[in-house]
């Protein structure tokens, strides 16, 4: 089993099923029956046999020019490959009703002489999410390979003749009549193969593979019928889905044709990201799953899906948002509050702790979905889940501090009493207490409110630095005891404290490190204005000391490591969006062209952009950077912005 790609390209899919594909055309994760697990696949890849050359040559292989785009206004995606004098398109899609992978190849002959091929279509599975323990059968009578580990089925056939077919080590597969006559084996890799006739000069043949998913080999035999017949219609019924989709969507004046490009395909990756069981959104794509460099993304976290949901709600689709927020108010813990991440059928993902902003970041979005719809039936149905989270919220504070006890940050790096937690608990507590007025429990809505204040006081005294200039990134930091002892060298002030297993645990008062999460404390949770003298130098000390020196862009904080400390698009949008309201339409500009100049080749947009290269790195699409892109348009959209814009851009002159 070979390794995976980390970077994704390009997704299909239907809320159901999630493939993620490379430039170049090949596949290498199936996400089914849920967009987070389980992933049936290894690769899937396409070539053909040339018996001029005598020469096997795969459609992906590094001989060929390639180029791709999705089809306007859908997921439907083209991938041209181009090799001497064949010319081969390949369309990818799933069906937006059935769990059906479509794929087409159609092979072109641009030489002045006929010529004669044989295609053949790869698959090396993992049904199940095991290599091994499954089996590859091809029944002659259905004209399919199946292939499938316990209930997990995956059939494969064409509306084509299949010439032949191969179960086996796809090594040994290379010639172009490899078979040994077993139609049945214990083995994940299988080929099937198809005849043309001769290719006249100029002319193309095509062929269509259908891979469908379901939990017994009727069902996917169903579905395999359902696309012979309807073969001629399938491409058109998927674009047509896709059409529907997006003649929804809420349009905003701002920006020109690039920006509504990647504005509609945030819309459409959007949709692709929400599980379409249970609702909600995940990070991204999975890369990867082995934990090599991450933890992870194919995961549902109530951090990004607060951005995410509201993101959805400006784009003009507020029951996505709806069912989301519902969804997980099944999945709130006893104690009030949410776990770190989910899978999305709602059992605990893998976490490294508390992560306090996350309970806050769902509260906040609770209410922001209800100003922005003004839904009673959602404020009614949401309301216990709310009394509950704010109860847990309001017990979660250290009282010699009067902010959230230690958790670990946004970024999962550091345990500690962070500002953007703050924030987010904050704006958590003031939306609480506006609903518990609107349901007339007026002293919980003072007493809420009353915590969200004492929140914003100690962030004003005790968390503004004057001396740096900016608010601190946390109070009582943890840290291991080499760092406790070389900071309190420096003069630095710190305590120990012990566990209930009287194991210590060290602290540094302060984290004085600049961070683009500071951003937080105005937006979205509104504690400061953005015209608030504090706000103003932070957000100046971010843009000195996070911004790129090699291609632009703005970092996490000074001296990230991760995956080699790139700019991000979250964090160049969050600043874009933060000069928007202070007044700076001109710079905010600047930071969002910056973002439009590094989505990749199809309007996708990446967690980081490689500072060396400029490149999309890592995941891809992150959905985060997807919903921050949508709320930036939205933020500079508004009725002032094309005129301060050009007042301000006159003024640079």
């Amino acid at each position: 089993m070979r390794k995976k790609p980390y970077v994704t390209d390009a997704i299909i899919g239907n809320g159901n099923m999630l493939i993620s594909l490379t430039k170049d055309g090949e596949a290498h994760r199936l996400y089914w029956p849920q967009i987070d697990y389980t992933d049936q696949i290894n690769a899937q890849s396409a070539g053909f046999y040339d018996y001029e050359t005598e020469k096997t040559l795969f459609f992906h292989g590094k001989s060929w020019k390639h180029t791709q785009y999705y089809r306007k206004n859908t997921n439907v995606l083209i991938t041209v490959h181009q090799y001497e004098n064949w010319v081969v398109e390949q369309k990818d899609f799933v069906l937006a009703d059935r769990d059906v992978w479509i794929r087409r190849f159609k092979v072109r002959n641009t030489a002045d002489y006929a010529r004669k091929v044989q295609l053949l279509y790869n698959s090396d599975s993992s049904v199940g999410g095991r290599h091994h323990f499954q089996t590859s059968d091809f029944d002659e009578n259905t004209d399919c390979l199946y292939q499938y580990n316990r209930s997990d089925w995956m059939a494969l056939a064409s509306p084509n003749p299949i010439t032949n077919y191969f179960i086996g080590n796809l090594n040994l597969q290379a010639l172009p009549d490899p078979f040994d006559g077993r139609s049945v084996f214990n083995h994940p890799e299988s080929s099937l193969f198809f005849d043309f006739d001769t290719i006249e000069p100029q002319e193309e043949h095509a062929v269509s593979i259908y891979l469908a998913c379901g939990t017994n080999k009727r069902e996917v035999t169903d579905s395999i019928w359902y696309c012979r017949r309807e073969e001629e219609d399938l491409e058109e019924i998927t674009a047509a889905y896709w059409y529907k989709v997006l003649e929804k969507a809420e349009r905003y004046s701002y920006g020109g044709e690039r920006t509504q490009e990647i504005y509609d395909r945030s819309i459409l990756t959007f949709h692709l990201l929400k599980d379409k069981k249970s609702g909600t959104f995940i990070a991204g794509p999975e890369g990867d799953e082995n934990y090599d460099f991450s933890g992870g993304y194919a995961y549902s976290w109530g951090r990004d899906a607060a951005f995410i949901a509201a993101a959805v709600d400006a784009a003009g689709y507020p029951e996505l948002v709806n069912e989301y927020y519902r969804t997980i108010a099944s999945w709130q813990m006893d104690a009030g509050h949410w776990e770190q991440r989910y899978y999305t059928d709602g059992q605990v993902a893998p976490n490294w702790g508390v992560q306090i902003d996350e309970t806050g970041s769902i509260l906040w979005g609770i209410h922001d979905h209800y100003v922005q719809t003004g839904d009673k039936y959602f404020k009614e149905i949401m309301w216990p889940t709310v009394k509950k989270g704010a109860f847990f919220l309001k017990d979660f504070i250290d009282k010699e501090t009067n902010l959230p006890k230690p958790s670990k940050d946004l970024w999962e790096k550091r345990d500690g009493e962070h500002s953007y937690s703050a924030a987010a608990v904050y704006g958590g507590m003031m939306g609480a207490s506006k609903l518990a007025a609107e349901e007339g429990e007026f002293h919980l809505a003072e007493t809420w409110e009353k915590v969200a204040v004492n929140i914003k006081t100690a962030l004003e005294t005790r968390v503004w630095s004057e001396k740096k200039g900016s608010f601190l990134r946390a109070l009582k930091l943890a840290v291991s005891p080499s760092v406790y002892e070389e900071a309190l060298a420096e003069g630095r002030e710190g305590f120990i404290e012990y566990n209930q297993k009287g194991t210590p645990i060290y602290y540094l008062w302060e984290d004085d490190v600049t961070d683009i999460c500071l951003l937080g404390l105005n937006y979205p949770f509104n504690v400061f204005d953005a015209g608030d003298r504090r706000m103003q130098k932070t957000a100046d000390l971010i843009e000195a000391e996070c911004t790129s020196a090699h291609i632009g862009g703005i970092e996490r904080f000074p001296g990230d490591v991760y995956i080699g400390g790139n700019p991000w698009i979250i964090t160049t949008l969050w600043l874009a969006i933060y000069k928007k309201r202070s007044g700076k339409p001109a710079e905010a500009h600047e930071l969002f062209q910056w973002t439009i100049g590094h989505a990749n080749h199809l309007g996708l947009l990446p967690e980081q952009v490689d500072k060396h290269t400029a490149e999309p790195a890592w995941v891809m699409p992150l959905t985060w950077s997807h919903a921050m892109f949508v709320l930036a348009v939205k933020e500079l959209s508004a009725e002032e912005t094309t005129q301060s814009l050009e007042e301000d851009l006159e003024a640079k002159r």
